[in-house]
């Protein structure tokens, strides 16, 4: 929206206000659809007004990449460390946390399925730039991950992307199996290592 003052987002009260309106949306999208949801639902719920909701987002989409980052943020890099490299049980407990992630979200959002495309290309490229930083020597700052071959990013796009595909599927068909047996089932067909040395261009 045009026109509208941009709070710096280091400020501790925008935080916070970031914060407030991304709860709201998500109590929301315990009760209603995703596209019956307006800005004016979230800026009440938040006991904010339509200008301080446009103040930190765009629009409800853009809301939405907030709240699924938010939510990504606490269930993989919170539970991994990528520098440990791409070993067996890096890849066992991201499929873990991805099926946690999937079934916790269908419990909160009244229509999973309603957010389920919107969300999948934003969730998958998280994933792709979390594998590439295990692929990746160091500590896998921003710069090594634009300077990446083509190649290692082609592998973390090849990981990232089977490794929600088969989370998803395990949720779409009814969660049949334990997360950690699916993990266990799953982890060997993804080849484990340390991240590589050189893996980023000059």
């Amino acid at each position: 929206m045009s026109g509208v003052f941009m709070p710096n987002p280091n400020d501790p009260r925008v935080i916070r206000t970031r914060r407030l309106l991304i709860d709201a949306f998500g109590k929301l999208l315990h009760h209603k659809d995703f596209n019956q949801i307006t800005v004016l639902d979230v800026a009440r719920e938040a006991t904010v007004n339509r200008a301080t909701f446009y103040a930190h987002f765009q629009d409800k989409y853009a809301l939405l990449q907030s709240y699924l980052q938010f939510a990504f943020d606490a269930y993989v890099p919170e539970r991994i460390d990528p520098r440990g490299g791409l070993t067996e049980d890096a890849v066992r407990r991201m499929i873990v946390s991805l099926c946690d992630y999937h079934r916790d979200c269908a419990r909160c959002v009244k229509r999973y399925d309603s957010i389920a495309l919107l969300m999948e290309e934003d969730i998958r490229a998280q994933l792709e730039k979390f594998v590439l930083r295990m692929l990746l020597p160091g500590e896998g700052e921003p710069s090594a991950l634009d300077a990446a071959d083509e190649s290692l990013r082609t592998e973390a796009t090849m990981i990232g992307w089977s490794i929600y595909g088969l989370t998803y599927r395990w949720h779409r068909e009814g969660q049949r199996e334990r997360p950690e047996e699916l993990a266990a089932r799953a982890s060997g067909f993804v080849p484990s290592r340390a991240p590589r040395a050189g893996a980023a261009s000059d």
